[in-house]
């Protein structure tokens, strides 16, 4: 029998693609491009939300 997992949310800022490569035009000496890797600020890569009552420490 399969294991439910919980249905987390996406992030509503970035959809659940947390992080993204952007080309900046250059390449590399073997050819490669060159790119940055940004990740989503408001879910910290992880592409979901956290729930309040996880997000809450202490009592």
């Amino acid at each position: 029998m399969p294991s439910r997992t919980p249905n987390r949310p996406a992030c509503p800022s970035c959809d659940g693609f947390s992080i993204v490569a952007i080309t900046t035009g250059g390449r590399h000496r073997d050819g490669s491009r060159v790119l940055l890797r940004v990740v989503c600020h408001a879910c910290q890569g992880t592409g979901h939300t956290t729930r309040a009552a996880l997000a809450r420490a202490g009592r």
